[in-house]
């Protein structure tokens, strides 16, 4: 027996944070390419070099609730990616979009076409199925958007137009994205995130949709 299933069998021993570490990382990363349903408990200990022993002892809720600490996990990553491709504060808000796609692009090439977006496959498994992996998947892309809302809000735009314009950027980045894998290509995200910086560069000024409207009585 490896010295690593030593530790990952005796949940005392040091090092089990990083057990627990590997074991989130490797089930987000399984879940994020192949979906709730293609992905196993077991497969998750042998891509972790772990037991299926220390994968209960972090998680006696099984593969459920590993699965909501793996959405989690790539809930943080792609929010430090997302930070990292808004970029600079010197630039304005199209800049930021065109650097945030192109940062997605480069990661998406890298990774071989491979890590997407680390919840849209298990999300749309497990839609109105498995509540607290939905209500995760929630978190994650509400986390996002408020992410790219508060970019735009410190570019100069007010709340309620930060927000939708948010929707509408993480809705086409995710779109982008996948098109990007299936064509092996930066080319959609690069053409998406030259069209958000029109769109946002064109509502620069503008009244939130509906502001101007009257409230009926």
């Amino acid at each position: 027996m490896s010295s690593t299933s030593q530790l990952a069998e005796n949940p005392g021993a040091s090092g089990t944070g990083d057990t627990r570490e590997r074991i989130v990382r490797s089930a987000s990363r399984l879940l994020q390419r192949q979906g709730y349903e293609g992905t196993g408990i077991k497969l998750i200990a042998r891509a972790a070099g772990a037991t299926l022993g220390s994968v209960y002892h972090f998680f006696p809720g099984g593969k459920e609730q590993l699965a909501v600490a793996a959405i989690q996990h790539g809930q943080q990553e792609f929010t430090e990616m997302l930070r990292t491709g808004l970029g600079r504060e010197e630039d304005s808000a199209a800049q930021a979009l065109e650097n945030c796609s192109r940062h997605l692009a480069e990661s998406l090439r890298k990774s071989d076409w491979a890590d997407g977006c680390p919840v849209t496959t298990t999300a749309l498994e497990t839609l109105g199925r498995i509540p607290a992996i939905e209500e995760a998947c929630v978190q994650a892309l509400g986390e996002w958007q408020d992410v790219i809302a508060d970019r735009l809000q410190r570019a100069g735009f007010d709340e309620t137009e930060a927000d939708a314009l948010a929707s509408t950027v993480l809705s086409t980045l995710e779109g982008a994205e996948t098109l990007s894998q299936v064509h092996r290509s930066e080319g959609p995200l690069l053409h998406a995130g030259r069209h958000l910086a029109a769109l946002v560069e064109s509502r620069r000024g503008e009244p939130a949709a509906g502001q101007s409207e009257p409230v009926s009585g």
